[in-house]
């Protein structure tokens, strides 16, 4: 397995597996399948702010992928992002998460950032325990803030300081 920067070509992988979260999952809250065009346009904006985009491959196939972006757009959040990763339905639950997850990690610390964010379904357990096997810390749960496939969701935020707080900076 090989954790590398995405490209262009990675673009109709990514696509379906994003497409298939969200078809069939509370991991992310549309019910609005993307197009190639919608993803590759997402991903340009990501490096355009110098953010990874990362794909997990296996035998050349693209396996689950991860990136992450601005946590909010005012100034002084500049050093927080907030992450997503997926993985393609048939290779969940092997570490594909962690490891990807372990990745953007490191981005963002070579990145200068404070703290990694992730925003979770209050339902995904399995997330959340990752989350906190990798040092994140439950720091908010919002209830009924989301609706989706008929129902009110949870949000669960979690958050990993990524350096010694009050660490001054380059």
């Amino acid at each position: 397995m090989t954790i590398r920067p995405a490209t262009e070509q990675d673009i109709p992988a990514i696509t379906a597996i994003y497409n298939e979260v969200v078809a069939t999952s509370n991991a992310v809250w549309t019910e609005k399948p993307d197009t190639e065009a919608d993803r590759l346009a997402w991903m340009t904006a990501r490096r355009a702010l110098g953010y990874p985009v990362l794909v997990a491959t296996e035998g050349g196939i693209v396996t689950g992928y991860g990136t992450f972006g601005d946590f909010r757009a005012w100034p002084g959040y500049r050093y927080t992002v907030e992450h997503s990763v997926y993985i393609h339905a048939d290779h969940r639950g092997r570490g594909l998460g962690r490891l990807i997850v372990g990745e953007l990690i490191s981005a963002a610390t070579d990145l200068g950032k404070h703290v990694l964010i992730a925003g979770i379904d209050g339902d995904n357990q399995a997330s959340i325990r990752l989350h906190a096997q990798m040092g994140f810390a439950e720091v908010a749960r919002m209830p009924e803030v989301g609706r989706k496939f008929g129902r009110w969701l949870d949000l669960v935020f979690m958050q990993r300081l990524l350096d010694t707080p009050g660490a001054s900076r380059p």
